[in-house]
């Protein structure tokens, strides 16, 4: 059955039944092309509820609150809500919780289970008693028929209050977040593998792989479960077809994280301001540069496990906790841990939260200047709610910690390689380009020599693009984009402007003449030529990806001139 909205937007809601008394309500959102602001996506998203009828009923997850409507008429249209047992809260993001008060009005007598920080913030959102249920790793709930419900503590997966919730009747393990992706579809299930791979490969690198120690916990703990004969996610279609590989690829992914010599401690403040958002973007920053990530919550952080993993990490990353009210006390011991542990030389970045209460960032950046700590980028500052520029910023933030972590890694792989292979890789001469790009509110560009045309049918190109670049977030799948073409004897000016290393948000195009593509991104007045592109395909090779690219316009400004060349001395770097 499926339900549609009645306005414009394309707001659907889809029933399946999915196993043994359990039922699926898929709230479909066509149209939605950014996630959390930061994140583009390519073919909207789905927000998964599920009903599981046994003598008892529980509902596991509700939806997103533009849903309010749609999903309360099919949630009545299906089950009354008097009959519901257990609201089972996966993790407490709103997207996943943005309707627990409006179940809880229709179904007072429902007992919320939750993992202990869960519930505490439920309490905040529902502002109304209720009968609550606190679960821990190993923890089991009876619902009769034999649906016994096992939890897994699952935290930072991309909550701190996330677990899991295993069907010992059906194997079901529903996972919210975890092992889904943005993909929006009337397909309930992952029966075509190639089709959503790229988006389950960027749902990963996105909210995942700033997690990925946290990741493998998970997993571990899932070892101790019978056969899982389907994962119930969060997002997108859920994995019916293809578990072992895809829960395979989680492992595989998270274990190359987890293998980083260098390793970062960011800590934020869940569902204060926006911590919880900018620290992904910064982490996801910081990802990409091969650089391990380890995330924890201030609030509720062990304060030996705080001490640790500052030990172990080779730069922190600390979000502005609250000043005063709730949570405050839990935040400052943990601020108070932090400067207790940390040691020399290790890298620091501080953000605001924009949180309203803020702690006040000087005097914090002051005393790990004292203590010796090596600032990687100036304090984030934030006085307006964040757009996507600001997201942009603190990604590239992030990069350029990693980068300054991963560089004497780089320095030593360099030297290793042998000489004559070294000088024979660089006679493979390349022409010299800009790639310059825009979407919303962000735009970025970068210097390439790896290019090259592949197709005649249609006119495609590649052009490789370093994991580490600003602008390769800006050239998903779907994403357009325009090649400038350098001309010989003209580029320098050009090129050694591109060379620069921009701060975090720096207009890249300042002093630079351009004029908007019919795409909207920047072309270079002082090109010889420039190409209109959207990328079809991306395919990962080690520490870049292969961009395939078709055309769609162009443009020679002198028919005399000739493409700059770039002639290396060696192979292995730039």
């Amino acid at each position: 059955m499926v339900v549609a909205a009645p306005a414009q937007k394309r707001l659907t809601v889809q029933v399946e039944g999915v196993a043994d008394d359990t039922t699926t309500i898929r709230s479909l959102d066509w149209d939605r092309d950014r996630f959390d602001i930061e994140f583009g996506l390519q073919n909207g998203t789905t927000y998964n509820s599920f009903i599981i009828r046994g003598e008892k009923v529980a509902l596991v997850d509700t939806s997103h609150a533009k849903f309010r409507e749609l999903y309360l008429k099919t949630l009545t249209g299906e089950i009354d809500p008097k009959t519901i047992d257990y609201l089972i809260i996966s993790h407490t993001e709103p997207d996943h919780s943005g309707l627990v008060r409006d179940v809880l009005e229709l179904a007072p007598q429902a007992v919320v289970v939750g993992a202990k920080v869960a519930i505490a913030f439920l309490e905040d959102l529902v502002h109304r008693p209720f009968e609550r249920l606190i679960v821990k790793n190993g923890d089991t709930l009876e619902l009769g028929n034999g649906h016994t419900l096992e939890f897994i503590s699952a935290p930072n997966l991309h909550w701190p209050d996330t677990i899991f919730t295993y069907d010992h009747k059906t194997g079901v393990l529903f996972t919210c977040d975890a092992f889904g992706l943005h993909f929006c579809s009337d397909a309930p299930y992952d029966e075509n593998l190639e089709l959503i791979s790229p988006d389950f490969r960027f749902y990963y690198e996105c909210l995942m792989a700033p997690n990925a120690r946290s990741v493998l916990g998970a997993m571990k703990r899932m070892e101790a479960l019978p056969p899982v004969r389907m994962v119930a996610t969060g997002h997108g279609p859920l994995l019916r077809y293809n578990v072992a590989e895809l829960t395979g690829r989680y492992r595989r992914w998270s274990q190359e994280k987890t293998k980083a010599e260098d390793l970062v401690a960011v800590f934020y403040v869940s569902d204060y301001g926006y911590s919880d958002r900018l620290s992904q973007s910064i982490a996801r920053g910081i990802t990409k540069t091969g650089v391990a990530v380890e995330m924890m919550d201030m609030r509720s952080a062990d304060p030996q496990e705080v001490t640790e993993l500052v030990g172990r990490a080779k730069g922190l990353v600390v979000g502005m906790p609250p000043a005063s009210g709730v949570g405050a006390r839990e935040t400052q011991t943990t601020l108070g841990t932090i400067l207790a542990a940390v040691h020399g030389k290790q890298t620091i970045g501080l953000y605001e939260s924009y949180g309203g209460d803020d702690e006040p960032i000087d005097p914090l950046a002051n005393k790990f200047q004292d203590l010796e700590l090596i600032q990687s980028f100036a304090p984030i500052r934030i006085k307006d709610n964040p757009t996507e520029g600001i997201y942009q910023s603190c990604e590239e933030a992030g990069t350029d910690l990693g980068q300054g972590l991963a560089q004497a890694g780089k320095l030593k792989k360099l030297k290793s390689l042998d000489v004559d292979l070294e000088k024979a890789l660089g006679r493979i001469s390349s022409g010299l380009y800009i790639i310059t790009a825009k979407k919303g509110q962000v735009s970025s560009a970068m210097l390439a020599s790896w290019v090259a045309q592949v197709s005649f049918q249609p006119l495609g190109f590649s052009v490789a693009v370093a994991k580490d670049r600003a602008i390769e977030s800006l050239m998903q799948v779907g994403d357009t984009f325009v090649l400038n073409i350098l001309e010989e004897g003209k580029h320098l000016g050009l090129m050694k402007h591109f060379l620069k290393r921009f701060a975090p948000g720096a207009d890249r195009f300042a002093g630079v003449r351009t004029r908007p593509a019919n795409n909207g991104s920047p072309l270079l007045a002082d090109a010889l030529a420039y190409v209109e592109c959207e990328v079809t395909s991306r395919m990962e090779v080690s520490d870049h990806w292969i961009v395939y690219c078709t055309v769609q316009d162009g443009k020679v400004s002198d028919p005399d001139g000739q493409t700059a060349i770039h002639h290396r001395k060696v192979g292995n770097y730039y």
